[in-house]
């Protein structure tokens, strides 16, 4: 609630938003964070109307009382959930053009929805969307794909395919593309240590994650791997690599939150809009303290802005808008409880 409030107080962030929520809620952010809010509120029928300007879309699905700052709730969770897909339908019709999100609590989230696994998961329900996206993590001196995400690590070997990984490769090309790194070198860290060492540790590095490279090295990407895991990172630092392709979570996440924990980016791709949020997480053990450091998030907020002003803009007419404040009114119950929200509608 801190930094969501501190976004709000900053004229820094030099953008019109849409922020949905519970203006309860963000209230308390602010006097943790010290700051004064001088920002609009207004009900879900404002986004008929809505042509410029920033305002909250008070949902009223978390209430302060209903609630303890730093403990993982249902509630929680919930409000959550419901204020992530306002934000994202939002989107998918026009009316942004992209999403960014404080740190999510997937523990408090899985309360209210049992089947919760991760954003992607999420998003490609909430979107329909015909394809997965990726995430990836962003700073200045370096940029980290994934081949496979939040999956136990006793998986991540039978889950690796040439298709796969050629898949992940040219995603990210085209996500960097569209940041404005038009060849992005990119270097794919090998699974096994010393890449498997001739097979005498493994042979996916030379059956699976080989080919992959070769298919991307002929289709003129400029690509090279696969890299022992223990330097790629530090090949990248010292410029040979613009992007690395890890094959697991904490392959990369390691590495680059060592580099730069407090500036690192998340960014969701793959989906016609950018999704951003801070690399870290909700640090419940100082939460209410009015000591969140902002560098992450304002980190995001700048490359949602850089990647939406190169994209192709897009406009929600009225009947896109009409229909988005019946899906927004439509809202599938998360939680045990019923949220009640403007007009004290029912969202079920």
């Amino acid at each position: 609630m801190e930094l969501a409030a501190r976004i709000l107080s900053d004229i820094q962030t030099g953008a019109d938003m849409i922020v949905f929520g519970d203006r309860r809620a963000l209230d308390l952010g602010a006097q943790q964070a010290g700051v004064v809010l001088d920002f609009a509120t207004a009900d879900l029928n404002a986004l008929s109307r809505l042509t410029e300007g920033s305002v909250l879309i008070d949902l009223g699905n978390c209430d302060p009382d209903d609630a303890t700052v730093g403990v993982a709730t249902s509630r929680a969770g919930a409000a959550a959930l419901e204020n992530f897909r306002a934000a994202l339908l939002t989107a998918k019709v026009g009316l942004v053009d992209a999403v960014a999100f404080t740190p999510f609590n997937k523990a408090a989230m899985r309360m209210a929805k049992t089947d919760y696994i991760d954003e992607i998961g999420f998003i490609d329900a909430v979107l329909d969307a015909p394809r997965s996206g990726r995430e990836f993590n962003v700073l200045d001196e370096v940029w980290n794909a994934r081949v496979t995400s939040h999956v136990p690590l006793r998986d991540v070997a039978g889950l690796l395919s040439p298709d796969r990984i050629f898949d992940s490769l040219k995603l990210t090309v085209e996500v960097m593309q569209d940041a404005g790194i038009e060849r992005p070198r990119i270097g794919v860290a090998a699974l096994n240590p010393h890449a498997g060492d001739g097979r005498n540790f493994g042979s996916e590095d030379e059956d699976i994650i080989l080919p992959a490279v070769e298919r991307a090295k002929a289709e003129q990407m400029a690509v090279k791997g696969p890299v022992p895991s223990d330097t790629v990172f530090v090949r990248a630092l010292k410029g040979e690599f613009d992007a690395v392709l890890t094959m697991f979570h904490d392959q990369g996440q390691i590495a680059m939150k060592l580099i730069g924990f407090d500036r690192g980016v998340t960014l969701i791709a793959g989906y016609g809009f950018p999704i951003v949020t801070p690399a870290h997480g909700t640090a419940y053990d100082i939460a209410g303290q009015g000591v969140a450091d902002m560098g992450a998030t304002m980190a995001a907020l700048k490359l949602g802005r850089r990647l939406a002003a190169r994209a192709p803009q897009r406009n929600a007419d009225y009947a896109a808008r009409k229909d988005l404040i019946a899906a927004l009114q439509s809202c599938p119950r998360y939680g045990a409880q019923p949220i009640n929200v403007i007009e004290g509608a029912n969202r079920s």
